[in-house]
């Protein structure tokens, strides 16, 4: 706002001054031209009437037998021979010729240029160093030469525009900048608290400052703060018990399979029982992620990520780990754990085998979870991150999950500051990558 203000302030400037100029131009042109037409005709009234002839050594109007304006040696100004043509019609004075010259002083020519004004009749100069010559033909009586201040722009004008313009920036700016200030302060730290609002963390309301209608938007944000906080809370309450109301007669179910007999039979239902479990805890860890009640820790990433693949080594899945050095990360480490234990289990139900590394740069840690399965097609690349999305083309139902586990582990990963990367390989197989901050 002050920025604009300012360069408003500075185009209406330069517009004053682009009509001071033009002023001045009209004001100089009006100085140069009416007294001398004035002079010239009442000069010539006297000569006319009271028999003072006009000599070419006295007086202010004096006549010549030739032009004194020598050709090419003096600065022509035709608008002042054109404005005091009109004004001597004004006067009823008809005159032929009207010839105009300019030349400032200088230490060089002075000498010179005093011979050249005292032939012509000129005594007295311009206060600014410039005086200008007017000649005027009489068809038949020669010359009248007459001179006429000419002042000289200089840097007066340009120096008055500048103390006008600091003066009005003074006056006029520095209230605006502190105007903006006040209102900006309380909005930036407005932003600040939003941006940096967690459901759950302990915060302390923000103290309504600034002017009435922002002072009401911080009292609207504190309200709007309780309110998302209540909500989260009475929705952390009902998921609790829901999982609670859902895993009683999940864990009746399993205890009564233990009584059926056929051995095939309850290996499935047994299956299925773990299967809607972990769906279970899948869809309850997806509601809860915006309010995760793990603390942040500082934890060897390399080392939770080398755990994650020893857990599915000792299930007998073929899963593999690069070893690599020790990498201090602070993150929620139980979190990160599921994000990497669904990448893994997607890659082996889908690709086989799997291939987890840990690489690291300056600015992020990169978590590769690489498969053998056929990849996804690259306009699909997006979909598998929907919640209870899959791709039947790459995926039969004997594979079992909802859709849950990518986007699970996405928002987990979102949650961290990071993000999850799917990439075909030229070769084969699908890279599935997790991009940490360092």
């Amino acid at each position: 706002m002050a920025l604009l203000i300012a360069l408003a302030l500075l185009v209406a400037q330069v517009i004053n001054f682009g009509l001071v100029l033009r002023d001045r131009v009209e004001f100089r042109l009006s100085q140069a031209t009416r007294p001398v037409a004035i002079r010239i005709a009442d000069a010539l009234d006297r000569e006319a009437h009271a028999g003072r002839p006009l000599t070419a050594d006295r007086g202010r109007v004096r006549r010549l037998a030739q032009n004194p304006i020598p050709p090419g040696a003096y600065e022509r100004h035709p608008e002042v021979a054109e404005e005091l043509r009109r004004q001597l019609a004004d006067q009823g004075v008809t005159v032929g010729v009207i010839d105009t010259g300019l030349r400032p002083s200088s230490d060089q020519d002075a000498e010179a240029e005093h011979d050249d004004r005292r032939r012509a009749g000129i005594h007295r100069r311009d206060p600014d160093g410039a005086t200008l010559l007017i000649a005027v033909q009489q068809p038949g009586r020669g010359w009248l030469t007459v001179t006429a201040p000419w002042p000289q722009p200089g840097w007066r004008l340009l120096i008055a525009l500048l103390t006008q313009t600091a003066i009005l920036y003074i006056i006029v700016l520095l209230p605006v900048l502190w105007i903006v200030r006040r209102l900006s302060r309380p909005l930036r730290d407005l932003r600040v608290a939003a941006e940096s609002f967690r459901p759950g963390e302990p915060g302390t309301p923000m103290r309504a400052d600034g002017p009435d209608d922002v002072a009401a938007l911080i009292t609207a944000f504190n309200a709007l703060r309780l309110r998302v906080t209540g909500m989260l809370d009475e929705k952390d309450r009902m998921l609790g018990a829901i999982g609670h109301d859902l895993r009683t007669p999940l864990a009746a179910l399993r205890v009564r399979i233990e009584s059926v007999e056929d051995d095939t039979d309850r290996a499935k239902m047994i299956d299925t029982v773990a299967e809607m479990n972990r769906t279970l805890d899948d869809i309850l860890s997806l509601a809860r992620l915006g309010r995760p009640s793990e603390p942040l820790t500082d934890v060897d990433l390399a080392a939770l990520v080398d755990a994650v693949v020893e857990d599915f080594r000792d299930i007998g899945s073929d899963v593999s780990f690069v070893e690599t050095e020790r990498l201090r990360m602070h993150l929620r480490p139980s979190l990160i754990r599921r994000a990497v234990r669904n990448l893994i289990e997607n890659a082996i139900k889908y690709g086989v085998s799997a291939e987890v590394r840990v690489e690291a740069d300056p600015r992020c840690v990169a978590i590769v979870v690489a498969d053998q399965g056929p990849g996804i097609p690259e306009d699909r690349m997006g979909d598998v991150f929907d919640a209870f999305t899959r791709l039947e083309s790459s995926r039969n139902r004997e594979t079992g999950g909802i859709g849950l586990g990518l986007a699970l582990a996405r928002a987990i990963v979102r949650e961290a500051g990071g993000e999850i990367r799917l990439i075909n390989r030229a070769a084969g197989g699908l890279d599935a990558i997790i991009e940490l901050p360092r």
